[in-house]
C-alpha cells in the first residue's frame, strides 16, 4: 500500500510497548490535548474533593485513591459488584449469590460491614455475614430457615459506578420450596456519607401471598465491651428467644443495649437503632424508612469460631407476615448512615 506525502505528512508511527500506533498531528493532536487536559482536571477536583471531606473528618487525606468500581470475581469463583462514590472514595460490595451486601467503607477506610471468619465465600452455603437477606420466611417455619433468597443466584439487571439493582426471580428451585409467582428487585446505592437499599417484592400473580422478610444485617464492633446500642427500646416488650423452646416475652427497661450474653431478641415496633461503638469512635445509625418495622438482635456471645467479639447483627425486620394482593407490591428501605461518637 502507498501513501501520498501529503497524507503521510498528516501521520506519524510511534513505537509503544504494545506494538505501533497511530498518534495525530496538528488540529487532532491538539483535540487529544484537550482532552487529557479535561480528564486530569476532573481527576484533580475528585481527588482535591475526597481530600477535602477526608480532613474535614481527621481522615488520612495520603490515603490511596479509592478502589474501582465494576463487577469482580473471588478467590472462591463468586462474582461481586463493587460501587463507589467518586467524591468520597466510599464503597460497597454486593454479591450476586444471595444479592448480599458484604462491605460498606466510608471515605477514611473504615469498613461497617461484618464477614464472619467461618463464613463459606463459594457459594457452598449461604454468606455468613453482610446484609443477608431472609426471604420468604424469617427463621424457622414451613420451609427452610430465613427461606431460600440468600441461597440462590441473583442477575444485575442495571449497574453504575455508584449503584447496583439485582434481581431475584422464581426458579425450578425456588417453586419446589415456595411456588408463588414473584419479583425480587433489590436496590443498593451509595452516596458521599451514606449507603442506601430498597428491598422491593412483587406479587406478579393474580392471588395474595404472605411472606416474611429481613435483612439478616452483621455490623462490625472493635469488641463487646466498647459496644451499645441506642433507640427507641425503653419500655417495648420483645421476645427472648434465648428463654424455653418458645422464648419469652419480655419489657426491656434499658434505654441503651449492651450485650454480655448470648442474644436471640426480636424488638417488635422498634425500627431505630443506632450502634455506638467506643473503641472505634464511630457511630452507625441504621435508618429504617419504610416496610422494616422490627430490630431482631442476635450474638453468638463467646463463640470464638464465629468471631462473637467483632460484628453484632442488628437486623431490619418485618416480622410479622406480610399480605400482598395480585399485582401489588411492598417495599423495605433501610439506609446506613456512619459519624463520629
Amino acid at each position: 500500500m502507498k501513501f501520498s506525502s501529503s497524507a503521510l505528512s498528516l501521520l506519524f508511527l510511534s513505537s509503544t510497548a504494545s506494538g505501533f500506533v497511530v498518534a495525530p498531528t496538528g488540529a487532532g493532536l491538539a483535540a487529544v490535548a484537550s482532552k487529557t487536559a479535561l480528564f486530569d482536571s476532573r481527576h484533580r477536583q475528585k481527588v482535591e474533593s475526597r481530600t477535602a471531606w477526608l480532613e474535614e473528618r481527621g481522615g488520612d487525606a495520603t490515603a490511596s485513591d479509592s478502589p474501582e468500581a465494576g463487577t469482580f470475581t473471588n478467590d472462591g469463583g463468586l462474582e461481586f459488584v463493587r460501587i463507589v462514590n467518586p467524591e468520597t472514595g466510599a464503597s460497597s460490595e454486593i454479591y450476586l449469590y444471595g444479592g448480599c451486601v458484604t462491605s460498606y467503607t466510608d471515605g477514611a477506610g473504615n469498613d461497617f460491614i461484618a464477614v464472619r471468619p467461618d463464613a463459606k465465600m463459594d457459594g457452598s452455603k449461604p454468606i455468613s455475614g453482610g446484609l443477608s437477606h431472609c426471604w420468604p420466611q424469617f427463621g424457622p417455619g414451613e420451609i427452610q430457615q430465613h427461606g431460600f433468597a440468600r441461597n440462590v443466584m441473583w442477575s444485575v439487571k442495571e449497574q453504575t459506578d455508584t449503584s447496583v439493582t439485582m434481581v431475584m426471580e422464581p426458579s425450578d428451585y425456588t417453586k419446589e420450596i415456595w411456588d408463588k409467582p414473584f419479583l425480587c428487585t433489590f436496590t443498593v446505592d451509595i452516596e458521599a456519607d451514606k449507603l442506601n437499599t430498597k428491598m422491593l417484592v412483587e406479587n406478579t400473580g393474580e392471588e395474595a401471598f404472605e411472606f416474611q422478610a429481613a435483612l439478616h444485617s452483621y455490623f462490625t464492633v472493635s469488641s463487646m465491651d466498647s459496644l451499645e446500642i441506642t433507640g427507641s427500646f425503653a419500655g417495648k416488650e420483645f421476645l427472648n428467644k434465648m428463654v424455653g423452646d418458645e422464648g419469652e416475652m419480655q419489657t426491656e427497661e434499658r434505654e441503651a443495649i449492651t450485650i454480655s450474653e448470648e442474644y436471640d431478641r426480636v424488638y417488635k415496633g422498634v425500627n431505630d437503632p443506632v450502634l455506638k461503638d467506643s473503641g472505634s469512635g464511630k457511630a452507625l445509625a441504621v435508618l429504617n424508612e419504610a416496610g422494616w418495622e422490627d430490630t431482631v438482635l442476635w450474638n453468638p456471645y463467646g463463640n470464638e469460631g464465629m468471631g462473637y467479639n467483632n460484628f453484632v447483627c442488628v437486623e431490619s425486620v418485618k416480622f410479622d407476615p406480610v399480605s400482598v394482593d395480585g399485582g401489588a407490591s411492598w417495599e423495605g428501605i433501610m439506609s446506613l448512615k456512619p459519624s463520629d461518637l
